[in-house]
Protein backbone atom coordinates (compact mmCIF):
# COMPACT_ATOMS: atom_id res chain seq x y z
CA UNK A 1 0.00 0.00 0.00
CA UNK A 2 1.27 3.73 -0.80
CA UNK A 3 0.92 5.95 2.76
CA UNK A 4 1.08 9.31 2.71
CA UNK A 5 2.59 11.36 5.76
CA UNK A 6 1.91 15.09 6.56
CA UNK A 7 1.87 17.21 9.49
CA UNK A 8 1.77 20.77 10.68
CA UNK A 9 5.47 22.17 12.13
CA UNK A 10 3.62 21.53 15.81
CA UNK A 11 2.71 17.85 14.41
CA UNK A 12 6.02 16.68 12.93
CA UNK A 13 7.49 15.63 16.17
CA UNK A 14 4.34 13.35 16.96
CA UNK A 15 4.22 11.78 13.65
CA UNK A 16 8.29 10.88 13.86
CA UNK A 17 7.45 9.02 16.93
CA UNK A 18 4.56 7.04 15.36
CA UNK A 19 6.54 5.56 13.01
CA UNK A 20 9.10 5.08 15.37
CA UNK A 21 6.18 2.94 17.52
CA UNK A 22 4.89 1.44 14.00
CA UNK A 23 8.13 0.80 11.99
CA UNK A 24 7.29 -2.81 12.02
CA UNK A 25 4.37 -1.73 10.17
CA UNK A 26 5.25 0.69 7.76
CA UNK A 27 7.97 -1.24 6.86
CA UNK A 28 6.01 -3.64 4.91
CA UNK A 29 4.52 -0.79 2.80
CA UNK A 30 5.69 2.49 0.17
CA UNK A 31 5.89 5.71 1.89
CA UNK A 32 5.37 9.45 0.78
CA UNK A 33 5.75 12.46 2.26
CA UNK A 34 6.08 15.81 2.28
CA UNK A 35 9.73 17.47 2.11
CA UNK A 36 10.56 18.23 6.09
CA UNK A 37 7.71 15.27 7.76
CA UNK A 38 9.16 12.51 4.80
CA UNK A 39 12.90 13.76 6.18
CA UNK A 40 12.55 13.72 9.72
CA UNK A 41 10.46 10.15 9.36
CA UNK A 42 13.44 8.33 6.93
CA UNK A 43 16.51 9.69 9.44
CA UNK A 44 14.59 8.60 12.51
CA UNK A 45 13.32 5.10 11.31
CA UNK A 46 15.63 4.28 8.49
CA UNK A 47 12.44 3.47 5.79
CA UNK A 48 12.55 4.73 2.88
CA UNK A 49 10.70 7.75 1.88
CA UNK A 50 9.29 9.35 -1.46
CA UNK A 51 9.56 12.85 -0.80
CA UNK A 52 7.44 15.90 -2.62
CA UNK A 53 7.66 19.50 -2.01
CA UNK A 54 7.22 21.08 1.17
CA UNK A 55 3.85 22.18 2.01
CA UNK A 56 4.65 25.48 1.47
CA UNK A 57 5.75 25.27 -2.05
CA UNK A 58 3.29 22.52 -3.40
CA UNK A 59 3.73 19.21 -1.35
CA UNK A 60 0.16 18.97 -0.44
CA UNK A 61 -1.09 19.65 -4.11
CA UNK A 62 1.41 16.73 -5.19
CA UNK A 63 0.18 14.42 -2.60
CA UNK A 64 -3.21 15.46 -3.44
CA UNK A 65 -3.39 14.66 -7.48
CA UNK A 66 -2.02 11.41 -6.12
CA UNK A 67 -5.01 11.16 -4.19
CA UNK A 68 -6.87 11.79 -7.57
CA UNK A 69 -5.49 9.59 -9.20
CA UNK A 70 -6.01 6.85 -7.03
CA UNK A 71 -2.69 6.31 -6.23
CA UNK A 72 -2.73 6.89 -2.58
CA UNK A 73 -3.96 4.18 -0.13
CA UNK A 74 -3.82 5.74 3.44
CA UNK A 75 -2.97 9.20 4.78
CA UNK A 76 -2.02 10.21 7.93
CA UNK A 77 -2.11 13.90 8.13
CA UNK A 78 -1.64 15.37 11.50
CA UNK A 79 -2.69 18.83 11.68
CA UNK A 80 -2.40 21.15 14.53
CA UNK A 81 -5.89 22.78 14.87
CA UNK A 82 -4.28 25.99 16.30
CA UNK A 83 -3.21 26.72 13.16
CA UNK A 84 -6.36 28.37 11.34
CA UNK A 85 -5.29 29.47 8.42
CA UNK A 86 -3.41 26.33 7.59
CA UNK A 87 -6.58 23.92 7.82
CA UNK A 88 -7.96 24.46 4.04
CA UNK A 89 -4.43 22.22 3.61
CA UNK A 90 -5.80 19.49 5.67
CA UNK A 91 -9.60 20.25 4.31
CA UNK A 92 -8.34 19.71 0.78
CA UNK A 93 -6.93 16.60 1.56
CA UNK A 94 -10.06 15.44 3.76
CA UNK A 95 -12.48 16.32 1.05
CA UNK A 96 -10.28 14.07 -1.81
CA UNK A 97 -9.79 11.31 0.39
CA UNK A 98 -13.43 11.26 1.08
CA UNK A 99 -14.12 11.63 -2.64
CA UNK A 100 -12.06 8.87 -3.99
CA UNK A 101 -12.62 6.75 -0.54
CA UNK A 102 -8.61 6.83 0.65
CA UNK A 103 -8.84 6.21 4.57
CA UNK A 104 -7.58 9.25 6.20
CA UNK A 105 -6.18 10.26 9.77
CA UNK A 106 -5.76 13.67 10.73
CA UNK A 107 -5.17 13.01 14.47
CA UNK A 108 -3.03 10.38 16.35
CA UNK A 109 -5.56 8.44 17.87
CA UNK A 110 -7.05 7.66 14.08
CA UNK A 111 -4.17 7.05 13.05
CA UNK A 112 -3.68 4.30 15.26
CA UNK A 113 -6.90 2.43 14.55
CA UNK A 114 -6.28 2.63 11.02
CA UNK A 115 -2.34 1.43 11.13
CA UNK A 116 -3.72 -1.68 13.59
CA UNK A 117 -6.10 -1.99 10.94
CA UNK A 118 -3.05 -1.89 8.47
CA UNK A 119 -1.78 -4.49 10.35
CA UNK A 120 -4.42 -7.01 10.29
CA UNK A 121 -5.59 -6.98 6.62
CA UNK A 122 -8.96 -4.38 7.07
CA UNK A 123 -7.44 -2.52 4.18
CA UNK A 124 -6.84 -4.70 1.81
CA UNK A 125 -9.91 -4.13 0.00
CA UNK A 126 -7.62 -0.80 -1.38
CA UNK A 127 -5.74 -3.33 -3.74
CA UNK A 128 -8.76 -4.06 -5.57
CA UNK A 129 -9.45 -0.10 -5.91
CA UNK A 130 -5.84 0.42 -6.46
CA UNK A 131 -4.16 -2.83 -7.82
CA UNK A 132 -0.35 -2.43 -7.50
CA UNK A 133 1.02 -3.08 -11.17
CA UNK A 134 3.63 -5.69 -11.53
Amino acid sequence: MEIALLAHDRKKELMVQFCIAYCGILSGHSICATNTTGKLVSEATGLPVNLYLSCKQGGNQQIGARIAYNEIDLVLFFCDPDQGDILTDVNEIARLCDKHNVPFASNVATAEVLIQGLKRGDLDWRDIVNPKKK
